[in-house]
């Protein structure tokens, strides 16, 4: 995750010595595939799936399936499904 830029629109080239800081916010049961980039601002909803080698740059909804550069949602989770598994506490 980054979540601290440079500030290229500074007083200096390539920036200046500003760092603009950006929260990351990631739901609860999110599964984050391997060498995922999240960058600052970005908000992962509940139980959203992130495919591996993805890069993050704006908001995944709860229960989005995303991946590629940027991600973008290409499919959704059954909602039905996930609240079962989640009310009965079926997590691995």
């Amino acid at each position: 995750m980054f979540t601290s830029i440079h500030n290229y629109e500074g007083q200096k080239l390539p920036y200046d010595e500003t760092v603009i800081s950006k929260e990351v916010v990631i739901g609860d049961n999110v599964w984050i595939g391997a060498d995922v980039i999240i960058l600052g601002g970005a908000i992962i909803g509940e139980g959203a799936i992130i495919q591996a080698g993805s890069v993050v740059v704006k908001d995944i909804p709860a229960l989005g399936i995303a991946g590629g550069h940027p991600a973008k949602v290409f499919k959704m989770r059954d909602e039905a499904h996930y609240v079962r598994l989640k009310a009965s506490k079926a997590f691995y």
